[in-house]
């Protein structure tokens, strides 16, 4: 989960954060949480495909669920690895 708040950090600049800063939990999108806007998504979403190695699926609202928070994010991608499936 360090690697995915890394991620978050370096990929949209964000330098007055740090990973102690990501809750776990927290929403990485909207005013309640990191506060990361549409644009944020598409850098993060190209960010974890390059690092990765994975393609999105392009069913918007399940990407929502899967970049509600570092958690689901890193589960997402747990999950897509270990199926070994890139789509």
């Amino acid at each position: 989960m360090t690697q995915v708040k890394e991620l978050i950090i370096d990929c949209l600049g964000l330098e007055d954060i740090s990973v102690a800063d990501i809750d776990d939990d927290l929403a990485l999108f909207g005013d309640e949480g990191l506060g990361l806007d549409s644009v944020d998504a598409l850098e993060l979403g190209l960010a974890i495909q390059k690092t990765f190695g994975l393609q999105m699926e392009s069913d918007g609202s399940q990407l929502r669920e899967h970049f509600y928070s570092a958690k689901t994010l890193a589960a997402y991608i747990n999950d897509k690895q270990s199926s070994g499936i890139n789509s």
